[in-house]
């Protein structure tokens, strides 16, 4: 069962934990980490043979156009993070419409290929956003991975299916490929417990990681999805004045991330989001 693996290409101090603290305007003045990080992401999937999406955020590529190139060159496939790392139910229609287009063109214009992934800053696209599927389709996108089915105080759409499927719209059909969870049942009632990476990769041992993939692909008989960040390598990371909350989800285990990322990829089979839905129609 081949399985996606995914890279949110976004530095350290433009993840949404952080807004409060940093102002868009202000992100010109922090050192930029993300291509060193990257380029070791590079390195190890090269060690493994395998390949990755990347979802790349456009305010990136603009200032990293030969980071982008290089993954391209390498086999991987080049997606879209947006423009700007904003929450799209804050932003609304128009400005999330502005957002996608902006990146999508920034990226193709880098690779010279379409670009036809996304993935919403934070997962957010929940019941308060829903109508950004319809733009998604309107833009040229053909897939989405944007939907996590838990509840968080974030993102999420608790209720929706757990696994690929093709949702309509007014303007049209798009792939949804929601972020990985495991179904546990106390008291007749399911529970979701999102084993997809990011966080959850640093909080969880790699071990409990591992089988829970294995058990959607061979009990389930369904693909599930890995996600990181460059900035969850890099424990030497400039510290970034927060609250509690935010300072533990954004700081916690950052030491053991690759050498969990390296048992987890090591473990199973791994490919681009592209290839994995590929593989499913064909199938």
């Amino acid at each position: 069962m081949l399985n996606a693996l995914t890279i949110d290409v976004e530095d350290y101090f433009q993840v949404n934990a952080f807004s409060r603290h940093i102002k868009r305007e202000d992100w010109g003045n922090f050192p930029l980490r993300v291509a060193d990080n990257t380029r070791r992401i590079l390195a190890m999937l090269d060690e493994f043979n395998v390949k990755a999406t990347f979802f790349i955020l456009g305010w990136i590529a603009e200032r990293e156009q030969r980071l982008v190139k290089e993954i391209r060159q390498q086999g991987h496939e080049i997606a879209c993070h947006g423009y700007g790392h904003e929450l799209i139910y804050a932003i609304g229609p128009e400005r999330f419409r502005e957002d996608i287009r902006r990146a999508k063109s920034v990226l193709e214009d880098i690779v010279g290929n379409k670009v036809s992934g996304y993935r919403a800053p934070s997962y957010s696209i929940t019941d308060k956003s829903t109508w950004a599927l319809d733009i998604l389709v309107e833009e040229g996108f053909s897939y989405d991975s944007s939907i996590f089915p838990v509840y968080h105080d974030t993102y999420g759409l608790p209720d929706a299916p757990r696994f690929p499927h093709l949702i309509t719209c007014e303007s049209g059909s798009i792939m949804e490929f929601p972020l990985t969870t495991y179904p546990l049942r106390f008291w007749n009632k399911e529970y979701r417990l999102p084993i997809a990476g990011g966080g959850y990769l640093r909080l969880f041992p790699a071990s409990f990681l591992q089988w829970g993939i294995d058990s959607i692909n061979n009990k389930e008989k369904q693909p599930a999805v890995l996600y990181f960040h460059p900035w969850e390598i890099d424990p030497g990371q400039p510290r970034i004045k927060s609250g509690f909350k935010s300072t533990f989800r954004h700081y916690l285990n950052l030491h053991s991330t690759e050498a969990k990322l390296r048992k987890v990829i090591g473990s199973g089979q791994f490919t681009s989001m592209h290839k994995v839905l590929e593989n499913m129609v064909l199938s």
